[in-house]
Formats: structure tokens, C-alpha cells, sequence
């Protein structure tokens, strides 16, 4: 058996304790007492009415009697360039160009013509044109669930698209929740309610979609990957060398079901590894282990926001939101478990220690941390020509820095030989922006996402020299 499996299966009788207790409906309406919203259970990002099992959480990652954030509004953007400046001298002086505006952008896609796919949380895929948008959101998109973190997610390219037009989207497919149905009233042309009607509740589960681009539209779609995991979270995919797709399926970030990302029978807290039909490679590290699901890759993680393979190395490196600080990038390595919710640098909402160390034998540690917390998003490595002193360089969005409004943004990570961290610099902070995603375009730019209802589309370029 693997070393990172002999530590989960020890941490399993505890994660199978509490995942039986939370598959229990609670009493005063149990799991669907407030369904609709948002997450498992009603909870907005983890955060929302007490449950009972909150007053004695299991572990301080467990915590479910947080404060309620500071909200302000991101400012508008303006549309014309924004100057910007980078502490990099050979690229100094930047601008950004605003060149779409979208609500609540996910992920974006490069097309071999030059067009770009761009997901909305809420459930439309677009396609932008010679930097225009199209007006009419792109036909096929399978139905999403789109609640809190949950929605339409990545959108990728199989890697011989030129060959088979294969279009991937991860989404949040709407289930019937596990809890029992609430019920709605009913009115009549009177305007009197009538007794309640049973009305399903729904909750979101985890799936990958996979189409076909006939240059408008996606046709032939079809699931093909279910992960079984409803109330998950955030999710990124990619291919890697091995023609493999990989993707991250985050758990609740706090509350009763961090657990799940120890559990090993449970893809919530895991990324996974899949051919790129959705079936099992048979060489997956646990595709032999009883108790164990079979697309499992590693486990012990809360909330993956990217996706990214190493340009030189080959490897998966991926963002991981913290709570209050320990964001981290994790590097995946077969079988590893990166310790969630047992270990982390960061803090509970509440103020104290996730745990007394951040690491544990048997669990990887990561390669990059942030204490304060960013809130780190989508990441890209940066190989272009256009910014010849950023290469090697790996780009991350942020939504907001130590739980303060207004201070998301982007970081430049230089890295050594060994891919050790020696030098991270914050961009675009005057643009005041919840940056949801980084991506390198074919023509060697930066293209960014901003998180926000009235979100938007970001080029940055070389600006004009003073």
C-alpha cells in the first residue's frame, strides 16, 4: 500500500465517524432545512446558520460560528486602457485593456481561430470574436446548478483538438438533495395561499461534460465523468502529458464537511485523474484499494481554483484556498495526501490554529503559502516571448487579501532552478478587483477574469515607454 494511504487509512475511522454523522439529518430540518441557497446545506462559501454538529466541531477546520465578512463593493471599470507598472524594469510600464464585460466569469479557452470560450458561473458559455462578444450565449451547455460556489466552472480543449473539436466543461449538475423535499406555497389567481406543495430541493454535484465544437455551438454533449459528490465546491481541469485529464473537486471549506476530504470514499477534497472519455486509467494509485474511490489522484484538499501543468516538469500544480491565511500551491504527486483537514498554515475564521504544526508526516507540504490569505485563484505559467523577463514566472489571481475588500489582485512568483520560491510581486492592486483568473494567450499576453457580478474579460500588454 502506499505510505500517503496507510496515513488515510488511519485518519479513515475518524472521517468515517463524522461523514455518518452527517449523513444523519439533524433535528429542526436536518441537511435541507435551508436548501436553495447556497453549497450543502444552505451555506453560502461554507459560512450560514448554525447546525447542531457545530457546537462541538471535531477539529478547528470544523468551526461553523464564523463572523460575517466585510462587504464593498469592487469599483467600476473604466472602459479605456488602465497604465499600470510592474517592479520587473524590462516590463515596467503595462496597460490593461478592458475587452468584454461578463457576469461572474470562470474560466476562458483559446480557440486555434483566435476566438476565446469564457464560462459564466451562472450557467452560459460565451465565445468572443476578434475581441468582440457575442451577444448570444453559446447553445449546448448542459443544465448547471448555480449557487454559491457552485455552477459552470472550467472550460477545456482535449489537447488534438484540431482532430476531434472535443470541448470539456466541469460543472455542477443539479441533483435531488439527500435531505428530505421542503415544500412551497401555492397561490392562486386570488392571491390566497393554498396548502404547501412538496417541491424537490437540489444541490449540485461535481460532473464533466464533454462536446463537440461545430464553430457556433457545442453538440453531442454528454456527462462523462459523475463524481457522486453533491454539495462540492470549485473545480479546474487539465490535460497533462500523460493525455490524462485531471481536475479538482473542493469540499465545503468549513463547517461538519471538511471532513470529507479525508474520507477516501467520498471525491469531495480530491483531484482525480480520468482517460479522456471519464473512465478509470487502471494505473491510478488507489484504483486497487478497497475503500477507496477509483479516479482518486490525491487526496486532503479543501478548495482547488486551478489546474496548471509545469511547463518543464511535467507536473500538476495546483492553488488551494485557505481559510483565514494557509493558502497554498500544491504540487501533485501521485497518492500524496496535502493533509486538509488535519494540517494547514492558516488560521479558523474564529482566529485559532488550523493545527499546532503545518505539516505532518505522510503529507505533503506545499510549495507556495500565503499567511494572510489572498483568497489565490486560476494560475498560469508564463512561456511567452512578449514578456521575456517573466518567464518561468507563475501568475495567480486573488480575490481579496486578509479577508479586506477591495485588495484582490494578481502575484508574480520567480522561482529557482529547483522551482524554490525567491521573489512574489502583487499587480494590478489599483484596479481593485476580484481576479478569478490568469491565463497565457497564444500571442503571448496575460489575459485575467475578474470575479464580479458585472465582471470582466483583461488583456495585459507592454504599455507605451515614459
Amino acid at each position: 500500500m502506499h505510505r500517503t494511504a496507510k496515513v488515510a487509512g488511519a485518519l479513515l475511522l475518524i472521517a468515517t465517524a463524522v461523514h455518518a454523522q452527517q449523513q444523519a439529518p439533524p433535528p429542526g430540518g436536518g441537511r435541507g432545512a435551508a436548501a436553495g441557497t447556497a453549497g450543502q446545506g444552505g451555506r453560502q462559501g461554507g459560512r450560514g446558520p448554525v447546525r447542531p454538529e457545530c457546537l462541538m466541531p471535531a477539529l478547528p477546520a470544523a468551526e461553523c460560528n464564523t463572523p460575517p465578512g466585510i462587504n464593498w463593493a469592487s469599483p467600476a471599470l473604466p472602459d479605456g486602457p488602465i497604465d499600470v507598472e510592474s517592479a520587473v524594469p524590462q516590463h515596467r510600464n503595462l496597460r490593461v485593456v478592458v475587452m468584454a464585460r461578463l457576469a461572474q466569469p470562470w474560466s476562458l479557452a483559446f480557440l486555434p481561430d483566435g476566438a476565446m470560450l469564457v464560462t459564466e458561473r451562472g450557467g452560459q458559455l460565451r465565445v468572443i470574436r476578434n475581441g468582440v462578444l457575442d451577444p448570444k450565449p453559446v447553445d449546448g451547455v448542459p443544465q448547471v446548478r448555480a449557487a454559491g460556489l457552485q455552477g459552470l466552472m472550467d472550460v477545456v480543449l482535449h489537447p488534438r483538438f484540431s482532430e476531434n473539436r472535443w470541448v470539456y466543461l466541469s460543472y455542477h449538475k443539479p441533483v435531488p438533495a439527500r435531505s428530505a423535499a421542503g415544500t412551497v406555497p401555492a397561490a392562486t389567481n386570488a392571491g390566497a395561499v393554498q396548502p404547501q406543495t412538496p417541491t424537490p430541493q437540489m444541490e449540485g454535484e461535481t460532473t464533466i461534460a464533454r462536446g463537440t465544437w461545430n464553430g457556433t455551438a457545442l453538440v453531442t454533449v454528454q456527462d462523462i465523468f459523475r463524481s457522486g459528490a453533491a454539495g462540492t465546491e470549485s473545480s479546474r481541469m487539465a490535460f497533462g502529458r500523460d493525455g490524462m485529464l485531471y481536475m479538482s473537486i473542493s469540499a465545503a471549506g468549513t463547517g461538519p464537511d471538511v471532513m470529507r476530504s479525508a474520507d477516501p470514499n467520498d471525491y469531495a477534497g480530491k483531484t482525480v485523474r480520468l482517460r479522456d472519455d471519464g473512465t478509470i486509467p487502471p494505473d491510478n494509485p488507489f484504483v486497487n484499494t478497497p475503500g477507496y474511490k477509483p479516479g482518486i489522484y490525491t487526496l486532503g484538499h479543501r478548495n482547488g481554483h486551478s489546474m496548471a501543468m509545469n511547463p518543464e516538469t511535467g507536473d500538476m500544480w495546483v492553488t488551494e484556498q485557505g481559510p483565514n491565511g494557509g493558502d497554498e500551491v500544491n504540487v501533485l504527486k501521485p497518492g500524496a495526501n496535502y493533509g486538509w483537514p488535519y494540517v494547514s498554515y492558516g488560521r479558523s475564521y474564529m482566529g485559532p490554529r488550523i493545527s499546532e504544526g503545518p505539516w505532518r508526516e505522510g503529507m505533503e507540504a506545499p510549495a507556495v503559502v500565503w499567511v494572510p490569505s489572498i483568497a489565490v485563484t486560476g494560475a498560469t505559467f508564463y512561456t511567452g516571448d512578449v514578456f521575456a523577463g517573466w518567464k518561468r514566472n507563475l501568475f495567480v489571481g486573488g480575490l481579496r487579501e486578509g479577508e479586506t475588500p477591495r485588495t484582490g489582485h494578481m502575484q508574480r512568483i520567480e522561482f529557482n532552478e529547483r522551482w524554490e520560491e525567491i521573489r512574489r510581486e502583487p499587480l494590478l492592486r489599483e484596479l481593485k478587483q476580484r481576479i478569478r483568473d490568469v491565463r497565457q494567450g497564444p500571442d503571448g499576453l496575460l489575459y485575467l477574469l475578474t470575479a464580479e457580478a458585472q465582471g470582466a474579460l483583461l488583456r495585459l500588454e507592454p504599455g507605451a515607454s515614459k
